[in-house]
């Protein structure tokens, strides 16, 4: 079937209906409001973040389903609109919103790299709209201050209080650099007795790469694991995290964390030493009794987790284990017994449980290790970009308290 085209990119912010929202904006969009397609309910309830964020975690049984065709016709022209929103894609065609879908999983939006068509379509014209070239820290050039006094300080002979690594992307150079300007100034890392390292993979864009050598050379604080950056591989760079923990730095605690993760290394350390050192620990923002979703973008097959609710476990952007939970993971991981699942905070959160069948772990809850953003009286804040990561550091510095940049 031949069929005149003409499609138009975008990229969009999709609109989250609530109480603040003029409806008339939506009439006049005409497309579905978001949350039925994220939340996937048939009513059109409005409801809280609270139950939202609750219906996330105990999982979703309804599908969308569209009630009418694609509006396309034979030989007559058609605007086709495909946008980005917060959580996938939206299709619409001459102004009607007709499908949604999400990311698959792991995607981020500099991943896309070109639109490709199929079927007998004449194309007359493209327009694409706010569209990114690269992440906006992808410039080395411009991220990257390359003087000494951020260069890593040299490892101790010994033993080590904490060993902390920062999971970070290859293309993430500006908030590297923000985390080394911040928190990585800490008497304690400059004294040696706490060690900090980025772990990185392997970028699809060998020019990424490149800089990635030179910036691993130049700062020594780099450690690039053999493999593709992918999300259903981050476990791996955990494993790796607690091997180098353990071998390299003989650290007594490990801690996992991001590169938008600020991290009170004082307070983290207060923490850990009220814990008498011969008990195995982990601390963390811990969740209890969670569900996996079934469907949609953090979907997770019954293959994948057979399992109804995940064991108790850590938030990712801020969490400690002690040495001999990280030995009992690097060492079964070794002799290929150890368990891999795709989301890390997760996978830790089973091989402690695992660990603590053997040998009693304490458990520690601190809401401090914040999982959106950041509280004040913080130890961990998440989400943090570079310009509050330096914002963060100089209100320690000034004021000797930990405040939030967003608040004030």
């Amino acid at each position: 079937m031949g069929m005149n085209g003409n499609l138009i990119f975008s990229q969009v912010l999709c609109m989250i209906l609530d109480r603040s929202v003029n409806p008339d904006i939506l009439n006049r969009h005409r497309q579905v409001k978001c949350e039925k397609w994220i939340r996937d309910d048939e009513d059109h309830s409005e409801e809280t973040k609270t139950t939202w964020w609750l219906n996330r975690l105990i999982g979703r049984t309804k599908k969308v389903t569209v009630d009418w065709p694609f509006p396309f016709v034979e030989n007559k022209l058609f605007v086709l609109t495909l946008s980005a929103g917060l959580e996938g894609y939206h299709v619409s065609v001459d102004g009607r919103h007709v499908t949604s879908f999400p990311y698959r999983t792991g995607f981020v939006l500099e991943d896309a790299t070109g639109l490709s068509l199929n079927g007998d379509i004449e194309v007359h014209s493209i327009l694409a709209a706010s569209l990114p070239l690269s992440h906006p820290s992808f410039d080395p050039q411009k991220s990257l201050d390359m003087s000494s006094k951020w260069q890593a300080p040299s490892l101790l002979d010994g033993p080590v209080e904490l060993f902390i690594g920062v999971l970070s992307a290859g293309n993430h150079f500006a908030e590297r650099m923000a985390v080394r300007k911040s928190w990585m100034q800490s008497d304690l890392i400059k004294s040696g007795n706490v060690v900090a390292r980025f772990f990185v993979a392997l970028h699809g864009r060998k020019e990424v790469n490149v800089e990635l050598k030179k910036e691993a050379e130049f700062f020594g604080d780099l450690v690039i694991v053999p493999f593709m950056d992918s999300y259903d591989l981050v476990v791996l760079k955990t494993v790796s995290i607690c091997e180098y923990g353990v071998r390299t730095v003989s650290a007594k605690y490990i801690m996992k964390c991001d590169d938008d993760t600020f991290v009170r290394i004082d307070a983290v350390m207060k923490q850990i030493k009220e814990v008498p050192s011969d008990r195995s620990l982990y601390v963390g923002n811990m969740n209890y009794y969670h569900k996996p979703l079934r469907s949609g973008k953090w979907a997770v097959t019954y293959e994948e987790w057979p399992e109804e609710v995940y064991p108790a476990y850590a938030n990712g952007p801020g969490y400690v284990v002690s040495s001999d939970i990280a030995q009992f993971i690097v060492s079964d991981f070794e002799t290929h017994k150890l368990r891999l699942f795709k989301m890390e905070d997760v996978s830790m959160g089973m091989w402690v449980e695992q660990f603590n069948s053997s040998r009693p772990v304490e458990y520690i809850h601190d809401l401090k290790y914040c999982q959106f953003g950041c509280i004040d009286t913080y130890y961990t804040a998440h989400y943090q970009s570079p310009r509050q990561m330096i914002c963060l550091w100089n209100k320690l510095k000034e004021h000797g308290l930990p405040l939030c940049c967003n608040m004030r």
